[in-house]
């Protein structure tokens, strides 16, 4: 088993290696208002789960997605090369709300803070 400093360090190398890929090796056009948000390694090294945001729509989401999938094998093809891990790990990807429910709560707050200021 690794140790959890272990265990954050692939993590962060993933997550970089993964960007790398996207950003230099895949051109599928759904996949280029991608980014990986975050990864999280087992602890046996095993698998990710690597957290994706996709700038726009639901529609775009999806998309992205599935396009994440057809890719599955090359990025971890491609994290394999670039890591020297003695284990590469599964890719789970797992679509990242956090930044689409931000700014919903951003929108809330200008909102009340609006009609506060017309009272």
């Amino acid at each position: 088993m690794a140790n959890n400093t272990r265990v954050n360090r692939v993590a962060d190398l993933v997550q970089q290696v993964l960007a790398e890929a996207l950003y230099r090796e895949v051109s599928d056009p759904r996949l280029k208002l991608v980014s990986f948000s975050g990864v999280e390694v087992s602890r046996d090294l095993a698998h990710a789960t690597v957290f994706v945001s996709v700038l726009g729509d639901a529609t775009a989401d999806q998309e992205a997605m599935k396009a994440l999938q057809k890719a599955n094998g090359f990025l971890r093809n491609y994290v394999a090369k670039h890591c020297q891990l003695r284990i590469t790990p599964q890719l789970h990807f797992e679509l990242d709300q956090s930044v689409r429910e931000g700014q919903k709560m951003d929108a809330l707050i200008a909102k009340a803070t609006e009609n506060k200021r017309d009272e």
